[in-house]
């Protein structure tokens, strides 16, 4: 605490008696003086002149001078009195004051103490206090051995929220979500916020694998139901890493770093969460290399964008291309797209990586009809360009610049992307589909479909995952998935493109179930768009054509 108002209020203290007994002496000192001149006037006036004598016999006589004579005493007393009053009264305020002022700082001791440790939105414990739980959870029964698990909750879609609705909303829906986390934990848990969009768990009950995959799961459920923000429900995207104690170490600061690198391949995993495994340090150097110089490789030319075709079954020729994006990285040599999107979509570069592709592939898709070619051209969306309520206007720049037509193009979106917030991107879809671009659900089946809104969305064709194709000849539940996605397919009055086909025996079954387009390896691999011009007037092309048509000639 600091010394200096208690000081300064002692030296006030000190000031103002040697002021009050300075006034008392003033006092006291006026008194003589009128007991000097009372008794000098007495005497001229009775002897007509001042002698000693009669001074004395003036003092002797004058009942009025005996008064005055008990002045100086009065002043004295009184003045004494005084300043003991106020030395007692100034001795209590001293007091207060330094109560006061222990009180204000022991107040602001904890205030910074507690600032020091823990989050100002949500106030959860921070980074620091969380890390100074686990270690004294370590330690805490070194005999018998610490176990328990901790957990990473990455909100994936946070920056999206405040990039919208603003800062005020999103520590909003933050407290919202210190409030849930705090009722789902159990009183021997531990909650902190480690990061602007991370929170950090440490559950006692999370001893093994098992147990680690039942608390994601419930960590899951309780994130599911929608945040509010105003007028607006608000769905968050989660991603959860795990580490165990002891299994995965007994220091808090590398069971913090691997839990960072579990949320990682959480982030990547279908159901949305990882436990750590040693197998994950290897490419987390490499990821943070990648995350600093993916900034710097459109500017430096390393992006290409290749096309897949896409073959009318029926007919037999090239309607179409996927455009796909690669990397081809000066150091790494070929990048491939599931390691790099991933990191530009949690490094907020997949607005300009998405731009750069519908650049290229509008531009390629206008190069073809000027050819001749009726290709449509297919290119895929990011989840975050569904909750960007920028991103039509950005679809209809680039449309006007290039001079494509909107008919020339499908828009690949998949389901996981719909369902994270199928009100806001409902709304993104409208305002495209009203340009007058068509829509494709890809990768359909692998994800959390819902009819309901499936059947609400602007879409014209749906993909079905290779997953499922590849397998179709040799699985015959593979087999009923595909034939029951045509069919649903065909029942919303949508084309189905089969993804991944790889033999004629595919293709075969594909024809014979009336799939519409056939997409995959048995055709041609992705490749530059002169190249496949090139494999569409080559001997290639006619083969795979040729295959096509025996396959129906054997089926029929």
């Amino acid at each position: 605490m600091d010394a200096s108002p208690i000081q300064d209020t002692r030296i006030n203290l000190r000031v103002l008696h040697e002021r009050a007994s300075r006034a008392s002496l003033q006092g006291i000192l006026i008194a003589i003086v009128a007991v000097i001149l009372a008794t000098l006037a007495v005497c001229y006036v009775s002897e007509r002149g001042i002698s000693l004598e009669g001074l004395i016999n003036a003092q002797r006589t004058n009942f009025a001078l005996w008064v005055l004579d008990l002045m100086p005493f009065v002043f004295a007393y009184v003045g004494q009195y005084v300043t003991f009053t106020l030395a007692r009264e100034a001795n209590s305020l001293v007091r207060k004051q330094t109560r006061e002022l222990r009180d204000r700082a022991d107040d602001l001791q904890k205030q910074a103490t507690f600032a020091a440790t823990h989050d100002h939105v949500t106030e959860l414990p921070n980074r620091a206090l969380f890390s100074d739980r686990i270690d004294r959870a370590i330690r805490v029964c070194p005999d018998q051995g610490a176990r328990f698990g901790v957990l990473f909750l990455a909100i994936e879609n946070l920056n999206d929220v405040q990039d919208t609705l603003g800062a005020a909303s999103s520590d909003l829906l933050l407290r919202q979500i210190a409030t849930r986390l705090t009722g789902w934990i159990k009183p021997q848990d531990s909650l902190a916020r480690l990061e602007s969009h991370v929170f950090g768990l440490m559950i006692q009950d999370v001893v093994d694998h098992d147990s680690a995959e039942k608390a994601a799961h419930g960590l899951q459920k309780a994130m599911d139901p929608p945040f509010q923000a105003g007028d607006i429900k608000i769905s968050m995207h989660t991603s959860i890493g795990i580490v165990i104690v002891p299994e995965h170490g007994e220091d808090q600061d590398l069971l913090l770093q691997r839990a960072g690198v579990a949320t990682y391949m959480g982030s990547r995993a279908y159901n949305g969460f990882a436990i750590y495994s040693p197998t994950q340090d290897d490419e987390s150097p490499r990821r943070l290399t990648l995350m600093g110089e993916l900034r710097q490789a459109i500017d430096r030319g390393q992006f290409m964008l290749y096309h897949q075709p896409k073959i009318d079954i029926a007919s037999g020729r090239v309607i179409g291309s996927e455009a796909l994006i690669r990397w081809y990285h000066g150091r790494d040599g070929f990048i491939p797209p599931e390691e790099f999107v991933g990191l530009a979509e949690r490094t907020r570069m997949i607005r300009p990586l998405t731009l750069w592709v519908l650049e290229h592939a509008f531009n390629d898709c206008a190069g073809l009809h000027r050819l001749g070619f009726d290709w449509t051209v297919s290119i895929n969306l990011s989840a975050r360009d569904l909750h960007d309520p920028e991103f039509p206007d950005l679809v209809a720049g680039m449309m006007a610049r290039t001079g494509i037509q909107p008919d020339w193009v499908m828009l690949e979106i998949t389901e996981s992307s719909i369902m994270a917030d199928p009100v806001r991107v409902l709304n993104v879809l409208e305002r495209i589909h009203s340009m007058g671009f068509h829509f494709s659900i890809d990768d359909f089946g692998t994800g959390y479909s819902s009819l309901a809104y499936l059947k609400k969305l602007p879409v014209s064709e749906l993909k079905i995952d290779k997953s499922f194709v590849m397998d179709m000849p040799r699985s015959e539940s593979d087999g009923v998935i595909v034939r029951a996605t045509v069919e649903l397919g065909h029942n919303l009055g949508l084309k189905v493109t089969a993804e991944g086909v790889e033999d004629a025996e595919s293709l075969r079954i594909l024809r014979s179930i009336g799939c519409d387009t056939a997409q995959g390896y048995y055709f041609s691999k992705p490749r530059p768009l002169n190249e496949i011009l090139a494999w569409q007037q080559s001997g290639l092309w006619k083969a795979s054509r040729d295959s096509l048509s025996e396959a129906d000639l054997r089926a029929s």
